[in-house]
């Protein structure tokens, strides 16, 4: 996955691209890779003081987790670079790690909201203009490996991800007559700043090097990059797919020596 012009159409005409989430280490890189490809983008997020320091041609101030922010962030992207997106990254999302007997209802609601929601909501909203104009787009949403196998302690977490690769499977079978693809990323433990807390330890990072059959913690420009692939003409026969990015931990053994 170079940095080339995989993204451009054939004509080699730059297209709109949202990024929700942009102020977090996955959305910004996948902002910075879609801008040196010649894409105008819209970077999204809910604080528009802090989304400021994102390199882009729009910022878009929104809480995407209601129907009305995430309606409002794609009107805007539209008034702002001259037409609907038809390039999509969502990237919002956090993270609770506690067994479900400690997980309280609000954090879990929470959870849902964040992860769950907003990708039902991003998507609607990104499908709408789009399907009353009959243009092909792609969209690629951010699941995790949780979601794919059991991990302790991460119950909630998997729920909610669990149900964003529903999604995908769905608006893929719903949208793919339309010319529109729908596919997600699963990565792994991946050093972002929503991450550091749990790296931040030379044993903390080693332990979450070793459960990955090839080692090492990916970066956020590792993800970033199998994002703008799916997104791009190269994956133009990928659709209703969740790609693990993850140094093989959902489907590797490693050898135990």
């Amino acid at each position: 996955m170079s940095m080339t012009t995989d993204l451009l159409p054939p004509d080699g005409t730059p297209q709109v691209a949202l990024v929700t989430g942009a102020r977090g280490g996955i959305g910004r890189a996948v902002v910075a890779q879609l801008r040196a490809q010649g894409h105008r983008v819209a970077a999204v997020g809910r604080d528009a003081h802090k989304l400021a320091e994102v390199q882009a041609h729009a910022h878009i101030a929104a809480d995407t987790t209601t129907p009305e922010g995430a309606a409002a962030a794609v009107a805007e992207c539209w008034s702002t670079l001259g037409g609907a997106p038809t390039l999509l990254a969502h990237c919002v999302g956090s993270t609770l790690i506690a067994p479900l007997h400690r997980s309280e209802p609000p954090q879990m609601r929470e959870l849902l909201r964040v992860n769950l929601e907003s990708a039902l909501f991003v998507l609607q909203a990104w499908i709408d203009p789009l399907r009353g104009a009959g243009r092909p787009g792609a969209a690629v949403l951010v699941s995790s490996v949780v979601a794919r196998v059991g991990v302790a302690n991460h119950e909630a977490i998997a729920a909610a991800k669990g149900g964003v690769e529903a999604l995908v499977r769905g608006a893929a079978a719903t949208y793919a007559p339309l010319g529109l693809r729908i596919n997600a990323v699963a990565p792994g433990m991946t050093a972002t700043p929503l991450t550091a807390r749990l790296l931040g330890m030379p044993a903390q990072y080693e332990g979450a090097a070793r459960q990955a059959p090839l080692g090492g913690v990916q970066s956020a420009e590792e993800v970033a990059e199998a994002i703008c692939w799916l997104l791009s003409s190269r994956a133009a026969r990928v659709t209703g797919q969740v790609l693990p990015v993850d140094g093989g931990f959902t489907a590797v053994r490693p050898l135990v020596k």
